[in-house]
């Protein structure tokens, strides 16, 4: 033998340092002398002293494997034993060394005398609890994000049969529906952020008010952060009251302010929203939603109440809200998110007043509904739409065509629509992305292009369209 192969491992070596590498312990059953042989790598894993013990027939073992288990370790060893030359299982067993309970997955071979007389079983043992506690949590957040989900739906269901309620005309409902809506959605969107453990108020003040009336406005307070439930009650106080304030208020005239502040109270906090300067003010003669909405559903989601005061220098809110509605400061708190732009919807459902005729539009989303939307919306302007194209491949194979301009959903059943984005832009092409991934650094893969959040309504996408084309 020369040196270099002394210097080799054994077959036996090179099976010992795989199953370490893998972290499998093996063991072997001699049936014949009904002796169990447990490894040292598997009495790390198990806790079961190495060496040779009593295997009882194979039931050895079955001490230490959680009740709940038993049954699966048995049906293994028996199917295997009567029929099978393999067997698999997965169990919990409690570790007799340290009590600590750990999921294993077993498997081993039968083998067979030539009568067909099973004589040993050689099998291999893995600790597979970081994998079940992995399962558990995605387990657990598939039911918690189901159970948000059918949340969400359901309020913005109530949402929309409650405007239609209050409302006698289409253009009227989607106005005010889709403001509601967008101040949920910026509501979950910090929420998201911040992994939903708390959205800060003044991040709720700045993404309604910011771009309201620039220099009417202003919001202070201490920091505060909300739960999921009072920060969505309270981005819908905010859209309702500056929605009011825009239309009748305070920032209906230039001359006009709006000013909010929130501080900390003993059980709680209070916050104050106030409108000077604008027109006289007058109780209403009847009530609509918005003031519903304040006074019962917001004061009630914030674990407080709402009082609404309709002074002839304006009108003047207090909210209240309980401590029930704090919540501890996230471990990862959001940047400040930018302004959202408070739209007008122009009568009709398409483009409005922007007229893009004979522009070249591309249309890349994936969601098949938004995407007849934005066809339907964008033709209705004059645009002449190109596909709409529902995946990366399809937009592609567009892109050969005269295109003036095109609007860009961010990812396509999970791929980015960033090579699409990388065409257009060699090709001096303007494009705006309308998507629903919150990004507060700027537009989708660094792309110097306008972003449009998901839910928006065509109005928004064609006023963009509009203005990359003048520009």
């Amino acid at each position: 033998m020369t040196r270099q192969e002394r210097g080799r491992p054994t077959d036996r070596r090179r099976l010992e340092l795989a199953l370490e590498a893998a972290g499998l312990g093996e063991f072997e059953w001699d049936m014949d002398r009904d002796l169990l042989v447990v490894s040292e790598r598997m009495a790390a894993i198990t806790g079961v002293a190495a060496g040779e013990h009593g295997a009882d027939g194979g039931r050895a073992l079955e001490s230490i494997v959680h009740l709940d288990d038993l049954w699966r370790v048995r049906e293994a060893r028996e199917r295997a034993l009567a029929a099978g030359d393999s067997f698999e299982s997965e169990f919990r067993l409690v570790r007799p060394d340290d009590s600590r309970s750990v999921w294993i997955r077993a498997a081993g071979i039968l083998v067979r005398a030539p009568d067909g007389r099973p004589v040993r079983v050689t099998g291999i043992v893995q600790d597979v609890s970081g994998q079940k506690l992995d399962e558990d949590r995605r387990t657990a957040l598939m039911a918690e994000l189901d159970h948000r989900v059918k949340n969400v739906l359901a309020a913005v269901q109530a949402l929309a049969y409650q405007t239609a309620r209050q409302t006698t005309s289409l253009d009227v409902f989607l106005q005010n529906f889709a403001g509601r809506l967008k101040a949920m959605a910026s509501a979950n969107e910090l929420l998201t952020a911040a992994r939903w453990r708390g959205a800060a108020v003044d991040h709720l003040a700045a993404a309604e008010l910011g771009a309201i009336a620039p220099g009417q406005t202003s919001w202070q307070g201490p920091e505060l952060f909300l739960t999921p439930r009072g920060a969505n009650a309270l981005a819908l106080a905010f859209h309702e009251l500056s929605a009011n304030a825009v239309k009748f208020g305070a920032l209906s005239v230039e001359t006009g302010r709006v000013d909010v502040r929130w501080r900390r109270v003993s059980d709680g906090f209070e916050l104050d929203w106030i409108e000077s300067g604008g027109p006289r003010v007058a109780p209403p003669t009847s009530r609509g939603f918005g003031s519903t909405l304040l006074e019962q559903v917001t004061g009630r989601e914030l674990n407080g109440h709402a009082e609404i005061e309709y002074r002839p220098s304006g009108v003047r809110v207090r909210l209240r809200a309980g401590a029930g509605a704090i919540a501890p400061r996230p471990e990862t708190v959001p940047e400040a998110p930018p302004a959202r732009v408070t739209e007008t919807l122009a009568p009709g459902l398409g483009g409005g007043g922007f007229n893009l005729k004979g522009a070249r539009v591309l249309i890349v989303e994936d969601a098949v509904l938004l995407a007849l939307e934005l066809e339907t919306g964008l033709s209705e302007a004059g645009a002449d739409v190109i596909g709409p194209a529902y995946e990366l491949e399809e937009a592609m194979a567009l892109l050969d065509r005269p295109i003036d301009a095109a609007v860009l959903d961010a990812n396509l059943n999970g791929r980015s629509v960033a090579p699409v984005a990388e065409a257009l832009a060699a090709r001096h092409v303007p494009f705006v992305f309308a998507t629903g991934y919150g990004e507060t650094g700027g537009a989708p893969g660094g792309f110097d292009a306008p972003v449009i959040r998901k839910p928006y309504d065509v109005t928004q996408v064609a006023a963009a369209v509009a203005e990359l084309l003048s520009a």
